[in-house]
């Protein structure tokens, strides 16, 4: 029955290393303490996964943001050189044409002390020939149809 001494002096050698008194009080001392910080990591680790879904999330909107940025630049430069093509001289001058209007000759000129300076005339519709720019086309690359821009000749008049 040697054995079951040893277990004896192992016990008053472990009892050594605990100060008197820590028996079971000691342990129902520290419960409490363990158990916040188990609350306070457990808390910290949702709060942490609830911040990186959120990060996520706005990751998310900003690139579809910038998707549609870059959808609504292609889509403004198409109108833009849509207006380009429909602002060129040449193309003004066709529609112009087209509407029945020709170059208007050479201006008068009134002064302020109201005399007219320079000789009118009327209109005639062999002017300059048309130009040999290229016409625009009717709808641009968007689908979306580009507005007319106003003739700069002058009508036909009725010899004024």
């Amino acid at each position: 029955m040697k054995g079951q001494g040893r277990p004896r002096g192992r016990q008053k050698r472990l009892a050594g290393l605990f100060p008197s008194g820590a028996g079971s009080a000691g342990t129902a001392a520290r419960t409490p303490f363990v158990v916040l910080i188990v609350v306070l990591l457990g808390s910290g680790l949702i709060t942490l996964l609830l911040l990186n879904s959120a990060l996520n999330q706005g990751s998310f909107e900003l690139s579809k943001l910038e998707k549609k940025t870059d959808e609504l630049t292609d889509e403004q430069q198409a109108l833009q050189q849509d207006v380009d093509a429909y602002s060129a001289p040449g193309a003004l001058e066709r529609r112009a044409r087209r509407l029945g209007m020709v170059p208007g000759g050479s201006p008068a000129f009134l002064l302020p002390d109201g005399t007219v300076r320079g000789r009118t005339g009327p209109a005639t519709s062999n002017g300059a020939p048309l130009s040999t720019s290229v016409e625009p086309s009717a709808t641009s690359a968007a689908g979306h149809r580009a507005p007319a821009a106003p003739a700069v000749l002058s009508p036909t008049t009725s010899g004024r």
